[in-house]
C-alpha cells in the first residue's frame, strides 16, 4: 500500500516543488539582472531584501508541500536564544539537499536570511545556480590533495573566495552557512574516508576558520546544527518526495564566539591543531546528539 501511495504522491508532489521553485527563482534572478544592470546602492540594498523575501518564502512554501504530502513531523530543539538581526556562522553537517530548504525554512522569521557555501557544480543547476548567484551565495571548487600537488596555484583558491564574499556579508546581518564535513553524507563516503564518526563524515577545518578570522568581531554566536531523518537515513530526499517522511530532526546549539576560535589558522601551528581539536570536538557532540536522536525514535 505505501508502494502504491509513493507512486502516485511522487509525481505530484515533485511537479509541485518544482514549480514552487521555478517561481521564486525566476523573480530572484530578474531581480538579480536588474541589481548587475544598474549597480545603485540604494537600489541593491532594496533588491537584496525583496530577494532575501524570496527565498524564504521559497523555503516556507516547500516546507508546505512537504507537510501536506508526509505523516511528518518536526522536531526543531533550540539551545539558547537567537534573534532575527545579528550575524551568524551556522556549521552543519549534510545529508541530502533536503537539508538546505530545511534551513532556508529554519531561519525565516529566527535568524538573517543565509548564505551558502555551495559546490561550484550546482552553478549548472537549472533555477538553483543562477538563483543562488543572484543571491551572492560564494561557489566553491573542490579540489583533491593529489590534484593541487600536480597543480600547487591552485592551493587556497577556496580560501580566497571565502575572503571576498565574507566582505560582502558585512555589509548587513546575515547567517553564512558551511557543510563542514564539504560533501553529503553516503555510507560509502564515510567507509572510504575511515571516519572516526559512527553518523557523520569528517569535518574540513580551512574554511570555518577563515571566515571566523575574517568576520568573528561580527558573528554574534556560531550556530552549530544538527540534521537528521531517523526513519529515512538512507535516502531522504526521495522518501520526502514520496510522502514517505516520518520524522526531521533539527538541533541547534549555540556557541559563544571567543578567542579560542579565532586565529591564524594557516601560519600559526599551535592554532590549527587547538581549532581541529575543538572542532572534532563538537562533530562528537554532534555524534552523540544523532545517536539520542536514534534511540529515543518512535
Amino acid at each position: 500500500m505505501m508502494y502504491l501511495k509513493g507512486l502516485f504522491v511522487f509525481p505530484v508532489h515533485l511537479a509541485l516543488q518544482l514549480v514552487n521553485l521555478a517561481l521564486w527563482a525566476i523573480l530572484v534572478i530578474s531581480f538579480g539582472l536588474i541589481k548587475l544592470i544598474i549597480p545603485f546602492k540604494p537600489l541593491t540594498r532594496v533588491l537584496n531584501t525583496v530577494m532575501n523575501f524570496c527565498m524564504l518564502a521559497f523555503g516556507k512554501c516547500s516546507v508546505f508541500f512537504i507537510r501536506l504530502f508526509n505523516p511528518v513531523t518536526f522536531d526543531y530543539r533550540v539551545h539558547g536564544e537567537i534573534r532575527r538581526r545579528g550575524w551568524y556562522l551556522m556549521m552543519a553537517n549534510h545529508l541530502s539537499y533536503l537539508d538546505i530548504i530545511l534551513l532556508i525554512e529554519f531561519s525565516s522569521g529566527r535568524i538573517p536570511a543565509p548564505k551558502f557555501f555551495l559546490k561550484k557544480e550546482l552553478i549548472w543547476l537549472p533555477f538553483v545556480g543562477l538563483g543562488a548567484w543572484a543571491l551572492d551565495m560564494p561557489f566553491m571548487r573542490r579540489y583533491s590533495s593529489a590534484y593541487v600537488t600536480k597543480n600547487p596555484h591552485l592551493k587556497g583558491k577556496d580560501i580566497e573566495t571565502t575572503r571576498r564574499y565574507c566582505e560582502k556579508f558585512k555589509a548587513h546581518p546575515t547567517t553564512v552557512i558551511n557543510f563542514v564535513e564539504g560533501t553529503r553524507f553516503t555510507y560509502h563516503k564515510h567507509r572510504s574516508k575511515r571516519s572516526p564518526y559512527q553518523f557523520l563524515l569528517p569535518p574540513k577545518a580551512g574554511g570555518i576558520a577563515f571566515t571566523l578570522a575574517a568576520m568573528g568581531e561580527l558573528f554574534t554566536n556560531i550556530l552549530d546544527v544538527t540534521l537528521y531523518y531517523p526513519d529515512n537515513t538512507a535516502h531522504p530526499m526521495l522518501a520526502m518526495l514520496s510522502g514517505a517522511m516520518r520524522r526531521i530532526c533539527l538541533d541547534v546549539n549555540i556557541v559563544e564566539v571567543d578567542n579560542n576560535v579565532i586565529g591564524d589558522y594557516f601560519n600559526d601551528e599551535h592554532f590549527k591543531q587547538a581549532f581541529q581539536g575543538w572542532l572534532n570536538n563538537k562533530w562528537h557532540d554532534k555524534d552523540t546528539v544523532i545517536e539520542q536522536l536514534l534511540e529515543n525514535q518512535g
